[in-house]
């Protein structure tokens, strides 16, 4: 007489055996765990930057003496500008209309005498307001130019420059100031987020559509076996799209991982879960495949595009706002994995997050199990 035990484990490796051929035979499948990180990885590491390189910025010298002259030369040598000079503020601000420029230094014929006198000299700057973002990193890149020319002509000259504050900048944990080092950890979710949610999702879905439900209900499998035997294959497909996209940050983008790769692959597989319980959760209500993708794309794959924290800062965005992040599972990845990858293993950060992502997972296992039943209505 055959053991109960070993008789559902011979009935969940059957059911796992099933998904892996039917992943094995549908290619979109293996397409979307392996092929769409690099997609992805690319767009964002290489066409994506929230840096501003490149900017244009006109110059313009009521009086060309020596000490605009050097000014203007800063610019010149800064790593962020390409400078275009005018003789005149009336053509600079034309082309500045015609967003030939993104901004705008304009010395006055009183620059030099003014020079570390009371009041000091100042600077005309004009910046091209359109992308708000764009324009404070402008602006704050021309006044650390300004400041920095400023420091080094008083020392020149056997003065102190007089200032209330005196500022000594220090930035800790991407300190190249690249954009792609915070945008790639925060991708890693997103992807994980695709393959989670919108695979499982066509799951349940997919055997409604082809009428090989009824078959399944047929079988002597029990729910909780038929469940775990449609996650299991598709948990270890996420996490190896997880590790090959990984691989390919820490490698191919050299984004540093300063934390421990243990931790890493616990918050990545909790957050699978998650990922994969809102995917069978979205395909047994939906019944449908086409139904199940478009909800997965709207109630997961946005969310977590647009509310972790991925690319916009969530202390930044309305508060009714913020309090709707709360229940998005990639905030809490997104924040665990730009710890992990930039900062270290700073507990008071990651237990947090994964105490809630634990949290969700929980509530959504114990919807899915009332909503799951084996029956055929």
């Amino acid at each position: 007489m055959n053991h109960p035990q070993a008789t559902g484990r011979r009935r969940l490796y059957g059911m796992v055996r099933k998904e892996w051929l039917q992943i094995l035979r549908d290619p979109s499948s293996i397409a979307i765990a392996f092929v769409l990180p690099v997609v992805l990885l690319f767009l964002f590491g290489y066409g994506v930057s929230l840096d501003a390189r490149d900017i244009r910025l006109g110059l313009v010298a009521e009086q060309a003496d020596h000490d605009s002259l050097s000014l203007l030369e800063s610019f010149r040598n800064s790593d962020y500008f390409v400078p275009v000079f005018y003789r005149h503020m009336q053509n600079a601000e034309q082309a500045l209309a015609r967003r030939e420029l993104d901004g705008i230094v304009w010395l006055r014929h009183d620059f030099s005498r003014r020079l570390l006198v009371d009041p000091p000299a100042a600077i005309g700057v004009r910046v091209n307001g359109v992308n708000a973002n764009q324009a404070r990193i402008t602006a704050g890149y021309i006044q650390g130019v300004w400041f920095g020319w400023l420091e080094k002509y008083a020392r020149d000259h056997g003065q102190e420059l007089k200032s209330p504050v005196q500022m000594e900048h220090r930035i800790w944990f991407n300190p190249a100031v690249i954009s792609r080092q915070y945008l790639v950890p925060g991708l890693i979710a997103i992807i994980m987020t695709l393959i989670g949610s919108l695979l499982t999702s066509m799951v349940v879905a997919r055997e409604w559509e082809r009428g090989t439900m009824e078959a399944v209900m047929a079988t002597p499998l029990r729910i909780r076996e038929m469940l775990a035997g449609k996650l299991i294959p598709y948990f270890i497909l996420g996490m190896a799209g997880m590790l090959f996209t990984v691989t390919l940050a820490r490698w191919l983008f050299e984004v540093p991982l300063r934390g421990s790769f243990a931790v890493l692959l616990l918050a990545g597989g909790l957050f699978m879960l998650v990922a994969l319980a809102m995917g069978l959760l979205i395909s047994i209500v939906s019944k449908n495949q086409f139904v199940a993708g478009q909800v997965a794309i709207i109630a997961t794959f946005l969310p977590a595009f647009i509310l972790s924290g991925f690319i916009f800062d969530i202390g930044s965005m309305p508060t009714a706002v913020q309090v709707i992040t709360h229940v998005v599972p990639a905030r809490y990845f997104v924040a665990i994995l730009q710890t992990l990858f930039l900062a270290g293993d700073i507990w008071p950060v990651i237990l947090p997050n994964l105490g809630a992502m634990l949290l969700m997972l929980l509530v959504f296992m114990i919807i899915i199990r009332r909503k799951a039943h084996k029956r055929l209505s």
